[in-house]
């Protein structure tokens, strides 16, 4: 049964290439914070190791661990599915530790349907602007500029759900955001104020969607 000793789950999630997966490895770096590692059907990349940065399995692997409904919550996002097991969270969860969610927006909604008994607080990373995004696309995928050009149409569609989020932090500069997030945790965790601006972040998104 949960209790006030327990740790609480933070959300990041971001359109990709908003900066989200650097920030949850910079919160994680604090003491009792620990990223969930998600499951995932897609090809490592380059800098990326198995068991650390993800658990790569086969389709049928993730089928399996669908059916035998061991999954918080999954999804399928640009043609591979994406997943994060129920067990290895409520244990830490249960020792107190604080969970680090590196998911979109899917698997935020699962989450949150859920009801868990643990605090949960979730973040959006949104980019300053359109044209730094393509930028930060184009340099991920130097060797195929499509990919990039078929990130930039699902972010016209994923940043429509920053909406379903407690706060939404603009990733111009990744200390800043990094420091922004870290207070409104703290502030959460404390009951303390919040320096957060609805109506800013309102316009930010119109500015990205016009």
């Amino acid at each position: 049964m949960p209790s006030e000793k327990d740790g609480i789950m933070i959300i990041l999630s971001s359109p990709s290439g908003a900066g989200k997966t650097t920030l949850v490895k910079k919160l994680s770096q604090q003491d009792n914070f620990e990223i969930s590692i998600s499951h995932t059907t897609r090809q490592p990349r380059l800098n990326e190791n198995q068991d650390e940065d993800y658990f790569f399995v086969s389709e049928s692997e993730f089928k399996r661990l669908i059916q035998n409904e061991e999954f918080l919550e999954y999804a399928k996002v640009f043609n591979n599915f994406y997943g994060t097991t129920r067990t290895p969270v409520i244990d830490r969860l249960n020792k107190g530790k604080n969970v680090l969610f590196d998911i979109d927006w899917q698997g935020a909604d699962q989450i949150k349907n859920k009801k868990m008994d643990y605090k949960l607080i979730t973040f959006f990373i949104l980019p300053p602007s359109k044209e730094v995004l393509y930028e930060r696309l184009s340099k991920r995928h130097i060797k195929d500029k499509l990919i990039a050009k078929e990130r930039m149409k699902q972010f016209e569609r994923d940043v429509l759900h920053w909406i379903n989020y407690d706060y939404v932090v603009i990733n111009n500069d990744l200390n800043e955001c990094y420091l922004k997030i870290t207070n409104l945790i703290d502030a959460e965790k404390n009951s303390g104020s919040k320096d957060y601006d609805l109506e800013y972040i309102r316009t930010h998104v119109d500015k990205l969607t016009s």
